[in-house]
């Protein structure tokens, strides 16, 4: 949670207050979709518009507890507006937002209390110590001077700040700056975790770090929305993704269930020495995709994986001889453009809605 004022490095921090202000509620919940039980967050037809352009377009969105949801798009896709809206800091315009079973705006304060959230340029007071910047959360977050110091100490040694926590934070890298930013969104040890793009400006290494450490969290327990354009930081660690453009929900649903859906049958690739004879490829449930290499090269789309050793028996069995055979196993990258040329042939209108409702998880 970032401290108001903290914009500008070099203002003093506000006096803690007695309790957190509670939003009034906005206009035009609309109907509940199909929601899973399990949600920690749910948009169901959400709309905000600035200055009359939307920034989110009867956005679906849900995260199931307990996961690792990574909102995908590029930049003006509508993933920090999401964050804002499931915090309750923006009203939607219209449609249903539900944070933990709690509406964020008449819950504001039970909302804020069991949410951490990293932004992707973390306001923090440059003039402060990295253990003063905590102290001062902990303290808006109520938690007890005792309670205060035993959690500082663990998040910082957690996150590796530990040496650094009696430094200006003027004098921090990038990298221990989203680091310190990580150790105080957690303080209160909150259900769920909003980060948006919590890896801007670090250093390769940094950057995997970081994505380590959020992996940690689910294994805790906790709930985790991450917001990226990077294809390559979410690669291995999203257990349910979303695909925004324009404010709109491409597409939603565990990596494993878009991937079938987008490649309902296993492909292979076989080398050979030899050019292949096509006759030893007409075989019931195989499909020739390509032929290259001067026809040494196969890709094959199949009914069954099992019959890629039948392929191969029959090569062999006709003298030929394999090189290899190389599954076909496409990645985030793959998904991520194959859903987005899928809506921009205007075939993915209805996917994109029941996978967003659906509650699909791995």
């Amino acid at each position: 949670m970032a401290a108001a004022g903290a914009d500008d490095p070099g203002v003093t921090p506000p006096p803690v207050p007695t309790a957190a202000p509670v939003l009034e509620s906005g206009a035009g919940a609309v109907g509940s979709p199909r929601t899973p039980t399990d949600a920690a967050v749910v948009l169901a037809g959400v709309s905000r518009s600035f200055a009359g352009s939307p920034a989110l377009d009867a956005c679906d969105l849900i995260a199931p507890r307990g996961r690792i949801t990574v909102v995908l798009g590029p930049n003006g896709a509508g993933k920090t507006t999401a964050i804002r809206v499931v915090t309750g800091a923006l009203a939607a315009d219209t449609g249903r937002v539900r944070t933990l079973g709690l509406d964020p705006l008449t819950d504001g304060e039970e909302v804020r209390r069991r949410c951490g959230v990293v932004s992707a340029k973390p306001a923090l007071y440059d003039r402060l110590s990295g253990r003063e910047n905590l102290r001062y959360a902990a303290d808006l977050h109520g938690l007890g001077r005792a309670r205060r110091e035993r959690r500082l100490v663990e998040a910082a040694g957690r996150f590796g700040i530990a040496d650094a926590l009696d430094h200006r934070v003027g004098g921090y890298s990038t990298g221990m700056k989203t680091r310190l930013a990580l150790a105080r969104a957690v303080l209160h040890d909150p259900d769920l975790c909003l980060f948006d793009e919590p890896t801007s400006g670090l250093d390769p290494e940094s950057a995997q770090s970081v994505l380590g450490l959020i992996r940690e969290m689910t294994d805790e327990g906790r709930t985790v929305v991450m917001c990226t354009h990077h294809l390559a930081e979410a690669e291995g660690l999203a257990d349910h993704i979303v695909v925004l453009d324009h404010g709109r929900t491409l597409l939603a649903g565990s990596p494993g269930s878009l991937v079938r859906r987008f490649w309902p049958r296993p492909e292979v690739t076989v080398e050979t020495e030899a050019p292949l004879d096509p006759a030893l490829l007409a075989r019931p449930g195989v499909e020739v995709l390509e032929l290259a290499g001067g026809g040494t090269r196969a890709r094959l789309a199949l009914e069954e994986a099992s019959a890629t050793a039948d392929v191969v028996a029959a090569v062999v069995a006709a003298g030929g001889r394999v090189r290899r055979v190389v599954p076909h196993e496409p990645g985030l990258e793959a998904l991520y453009f194959a859903v987005r040329r899928h809506a921009a042939t205007g075939a993915g209108g209805g996917p994109a809605s029941e996978a967003a409702t659906s509650g699909e998880t791995p």
